[in-house]
């Protein structure tokens, strides 16, 4: 994984992000309804399966790698992984563990319940530690399905990294369709943005 930084005199969002995030500092979400009927029919756990999707279009798109380094520098990491939340129903609370990714759909999965295996009955907001920099958040409401989802980020203004959250699944007109929440910056992604992801994220899941 590398850090390219990014000059902003020559970059062309440069105009973009100086309106957004500092003139009008602008966040946004959007929610859409994704058709999981193929992921269903061939009984594919969801959690890993919508992780390496989300993950493998994230990875295709420089708009969703754009983030602050440590240092607070401006760029764009060549790979991002997830980094996720699961339940414990004892505590009623979450922990997050991260899973690096592979381009492999199998490699990935297997990584996954690697990760689940060692970490999962770890209490605390971090469950598997050294969370790398590269990392974006994806988070399950297994409970409820939702129409629109919002996060509310009190320093969100300076958060440019996109964080997904998924609903609960149901069936609809022989199809499986499950609630998609999408947050990002306006500073580095556009409603243009939001919308061929969702569409390439659709594809994959169909085929």
């Amino acid at each position: 994984m590398t850090f390219e930084k990014i000059d902003r005199d020559t970059w062309v969002r440069k105009e973009y992000f100086e309106h957004y995030f500092s003139n009008i500092p602008c966040t946004y979400s959007m929610t859409v309804r994704l058709d999981i009927t193929q992921i269903v029919k061939q009984q594919v756990k969801l959690y890993p399966a919508m992780l390496y999707y989300l993950t493998t279009v994230v990875n295709r798109h420089s708009e969703f790698r754009t983030a602050f380094n440590e240092n607070n520098e401006l760029g764009i990491y060549s790979e991002m992984i997830p980094c996720y939340t699961v339940f414990h129903k004892d505590t009623e609370a979450f922990s997050n563990i991260w899973t690096n990714y592979t381009p492999n759909f199998e490699e990935f999965c297997n990584a996954y319940e690697n990760d689940i295996l060692q970490y999962v009955n770890e209490k605390g907001m971090t469950a598997k530690p050294n969370v790398p920099s590269n990392y974006f958040n994806v988070s399950m409401i297994p409970w409820a399905t939702f129409e629109g989802f919002n996060l509310n980020l009190q320093k969100g203004y300076d958060y440019l990294k996109p964080i997904f959250t998924i609903g609960k699944y149901y069936q609809e007109t022989g199809r499986t369709l499950i609630p998609l929440a999408t947050q990002v910056h306006h500073a580095v992604c556009d409603g243009f943005h939001v919308c061929r992801l969702i569409d390439e994220l659709q594809e994959l899941i169909n085929n």
